[in-house]
C-alpha cells in the first residue's frame, strides 16, 4: 500500500489509534454512525415540516450536549472508555519522533488507505517524522521556530522537566467522581498528536494568521500596503475543504479536511436551516480539553476595494481547559455566533 501526507492529515490512513483491536474501533464507529443517522433523519423531518420550534431546538441542544459527553473528549470515533487505553499514560521519554515510531510500525493497519476514516494520534507521529526528513531539522525545533514566526511565544513543549512559567495544573474525576491531579504522562512519544503547550491568546495568534492568509488574496492591494499571509490563500483554503470519505463525531454539519474540521456554506429549504463555513478542532489530552475555531465573516465582494476594511475579517473563539473530557465545541460555536450577530448589527 502507499500512505501520502494527504492521507495522513486527514486520518485516511488506516494507522491506529489508541485502541489495537479492530473490532472494538469496528463496532463503536457502528454505534457513533447509527446515532448520527437517527440525529440526521430526525432534524430533516422537522425542516421538510416547518416543525423548528424552541422546544425542538432546546431538544436538539440536550442531544448535542449528551453525545459530545459520550465522544469522551470530542474526537471522532472515541467512547467512553477511550482513557482507559495504557498508551495514553506512557512515561517513556523519546529522544526523536523517528525513536517515538517504534510503538506502532510492526501493528497492522486497520484497513487499505485512503478506504476509511479513523482518527489517528499516531499517523501525526508518522506525519512529523516527515517534517523531520523533509526539512533536515528536528520537528520541535522546526515547530518552535515556527510559533516564533507567528508570535505564539507561550506555545512550547509539554516538557515535564522543564520550568515551564506560568504552567496550569491539570484534572480528572476519579472513578469515585471526585477531582484529582492528572496522571504523569510524557508527550514526547506524540508531540504532533497532543505534545505542545499554549495559550488562549497565543491560539488567537494562531487562528487570526490563518484567517489572514486565507482572506488575504481576496482584497485589493492599494500600494503593496497589505503584507502577504503566512500561507498562501490556496493552501488554507485547501486545508479548509472536506475531504471524501471522513467524519466528524464533535460537529455532525461537518467533514473532516487536512487536520481541521470543517462545515460548509448551504440551506437546503427557503427560511429553515442555513449553515456558515467555518473551521474548528478540538483538543484533548490526560487532563485538558480545548478548541479552536475559525467563522470567517461573508464577505462583501463591492465592499473589498475600500480601505481600511482589511483583513482577518471573522470570529475566532479558543477554549483551553485544564480538565479531562469536556466537550467545548458546540459552546465555542454559540460564543462565535453571539459575536458574529453583533458585528452583523453594528
Amino acid at each position: 500500500v502507499t500512505i501520502t501526507t494527504r492521507l495522513l492529515v486527514s486520518h485516511l490512513s488506516g494507522i491506529r489509534h489508541y485502541e489495537k483491536d479492530i473490532t472494538k474501533v469496528k463496532e463503536e464507529k457502528e454505534k457513533a454512525n447509527k446515532a448520527l443517522k437517527l440525529t440526521k433523519s430526525h432534524q430533516d423531518k422537522e425542516q421538510k415540516e416547518g416543525k423548528e420550534t424552541e422546544k425542538s431546538d432546546c431538544v436538539k441542544q440536550k442531544k448535542e450536549h449528551h453525545s459530545g459527553t459520550k465522544s469522551q473528549n470530542s474526537k471522532p470515533g472515541r467512547n467512553d472508555k477511550e482513557f482507559e487505553q495504557e498508551e495514553y499514560y506512557l512515561k517513556e521519554k523519546f529522544e526523536s519522533v523517528i525513536e517515538s515510531l517504534k510503538i506502532f510500525k510492526n501493528d497492522p493497519l486497520f484497513f487499505k488507505p485512503g478506504s476509511q476514516f479513523l482518527y489517528s494520534t499516531y499517523g501525526f507521529t508518522l506525519l512529523s517524522a516527515v517534517v523531520e526528513r523533509a526539512s533536515g531539522q528536528k520537528f520541535t525545533d522546526y515547530m518552535l521556530k515556527m510559533f516564533r514566526d507567528l508570535d505564539m511565544l507561550s506555545t512550547v513543549l509539554d516538557d515535564n522537566e522543564a520550568m515551564i512559567y506560568n504552567r496550569a495544573r491539570c484534572y480528572i474525576y476519579n472513578k469515585k467522581g471526585r477531582l484529582v491531579n492528572a496522571p504523569y504522562v510524557d508527550n514526547s512519544y506524540k508531540w504532533a498528536g497532543g505534545g505542545f503547550l499554549s495559550s488562549v491568546g497565543d491560539l488567537l495568534k494562531f487562528g487570526n494568521a490563518l484567517l489572514y492568509s486565507y482572506q488575504a488574496g481576496q482584497f485589493k492591494n492599494r500600494n503593496a500596503k497589505l503584507l502577504p499571509g503566512y500561507l498562501k490563500p490556496g493552501t488554507v483554503a485547501m486545508m479548509w475543504t472536506p475531504v471524501p470519505k471522513t467524519e466528524v463525531s464533535w460537529d455532525r454539519d461537518g467533514k473532516y479536511a487536512m487536520a481541521w474540521a470543517v462545515v460548509e456554506k448551504s440551506q437546503q429549504y427557503g427560511c429553515c436551516r442555513q449553515l456558515r463555513h467555518y473551521a474548528s478542532h478540538t483538543g484533548g489530552a490526560v487532563g485538558a480539553s480545548s478548541v479552536l475555531l475559525i467563522l470567517p465573516e461573508e464577505l462583501d465582494p463591492e465592499a473589498l476595494g475600500t480601505w481600511p476594511v482589511a483583513p482577518p475579517r471573522g470570529v475566532i473563539v479558543t477554549i483551553i481547559c485544564n480538565m479531562q473530557s469536556v466537550s467545548l465545541n458546540s459552546t465555542a460555536l454559540k460564543i462565535a455566533r453571539e459575536f458574529d450577530k453583533e458585528k452583523r448589527a453594528q
